[in-house]
């Protein structure tokens, strides 16, 4: 996947007029909670900002990066590599890593947890990357976090990062954190202009407080597109069981109940059960967003990508591939506190050509909106 420049400057933004309250065909009234009902008309919609004039350019350092010395460890979260979502993304930026900065494919280490695994399983993949040399271990999701807390100080000259968490008091473990309810506020302004009866869905893993910030950016950004839309919203499992994130069959079932209900647009934030929601979308003859990753590039869904209309890009490819550099040039502090949309650690695909131009401006007017502080966007729902 290739690198987005960083560091974006968004010059002049104007308000075009005021938002409008505007009820979806045929809807009256609405309190802007999840319980209005929408009409199965097309959308009405609130007037959305415009951003006149902007320029971009890159913070990035132009120079050449050799990591070529480093051993790279990745722990990844269940489903792994191949999950067509979080774990690919991770991947994509060692993958990058590998191309650009001169790493050996021979010094990487990919290791994969398991559904509800035992703590200690945990544990052991970081010690047998760490005893086996690797230097630096990424731990590929916030499961990591209370093994971290152990296996952290036990190798103190170890650069340990984690995606999602934070290990208080472990100087040698380096967060990468992100703004996914900001990604996700334009993908619910996507659903909100895709969507053909003013009624969308959500279908999240596992109801935890990550998953929770994604649904609650995308119903923020519906609503702020059309007021009066209806959104659906479930999850595959309750906290605590994470086999919410690699179950295709429930995803599948999941989307098919918002589909019935009348939902034509279907954003999911599942790991490797997103799959199963495309699936849905697919036979439902309806519209989905993918998360993470580009997911209609992805090879393990090529054959639903026709109704992927964009993805949530979550860069942990950017985060991994940063870390990685930062590590190579001793320089930590050159990584952002969070991965947003000011630093491009989140944003949409446009690939497949779904979103036009017009739909462009609009999604860039909200970015920029969200950028400059005037949109404060929601990270629970």
């Amino acid at each position: 996947m290739r690198r987005r420049m960083r560091g974006v400057a968004v010059a002049a933004i104007a308000l075009t007029s005021v938002m409008t309250m505007a009820a979806c065909a045929k809807d009256t009234g609405g309190s802007g909670n999840n319980s209005n009902t929408g009409s199965g008309a097309a959308c009405e919609y609130a007037t959305p900002p415009t951003a006149s004039a902007t320029s971009s350019t890159s913070a990035a350092n132009g120079d050449k990066v050799d990591a070529s010395a480093l051993k790279i460890g990745l722990a990844y979260d269940i489903g792994g590599r191949g999950d067509a979502s979080f774990n690919d993304s991770a991947a994509a930026g060692l993958d990058k890593a590998i191309a650009d900065m001169g790493v050996k494919k021979e010094n990487t280490r990919e290791l994969s947890a398991a559904p509800n695994e035992d703590e200690s399983a945990k544990q052991t993949r970081l010690r047998q990357l760490a005893g086996e040399g690797f230097n630096p271990i990424i731990g590929v999701g916030f499961a990591y976090a209370e093994s971290l807390k152990v296996v952290a100080p036990e190798f103190p000259d170890v650069k340990f990062a984690l995606v999602d968490g934070t290990v208080e008091g472990a100087t040698n473990v380096t967060p990468l954190l992100f703004a996914e309810h900001e990604g996700s506020f334009l993908a619910g302004v996507i659903a909100a202009y895709q969507s053909k009866k003013c009624h969308v869905g959500f279908v999240g893993g596992v109801e935890i407080p990550l998953i929770q910030k994604f649904e609650a950016g995308y119903a923020q950004g519906a609503k702020a597109a059309a007021p009066n839309i209806k959104v659906e919203s479930k999850y595959i499992t309750p906290a605590g069981d994470f086999s919410g994130f690699q179950d295709a069959p429930k995803g599948q079932e999941a989307a098919k109940g918002q589909i019935d209900a009348g939902a034509d647009v279907i954003y999911q934030a599942a790991g490797a059960s997103g799959k199963g929601v495309f699936s849905a979308a697919k036979q439902g003859n309806v519209l989905a967003i993918g998360v993470d990753a580009d997911q209609y590039n992805q090879a393990t869904v090529a054959d639903t990508k026709d109704v992927i209309v964009s993805s949530m890009l979550k860069r942990v490819d950017v985060a991994v591939y940063d870390f990685v550099a930062a590590v190579a040039k001793n320089d930590l502090s050159s990584l952002p506190k969070v991965f947003d949309l000011k630093s491009d650690g989140v944003g949409y695909a446009t690939s497949g050509g779904k979103i036009d131009a017009k739909l462009q401006e609009i999604l860039e007017g909200y970015k920029a909106q969200i950028i400059e502080g005037k949109i404060s966007v929601k990270d629970t729902p």
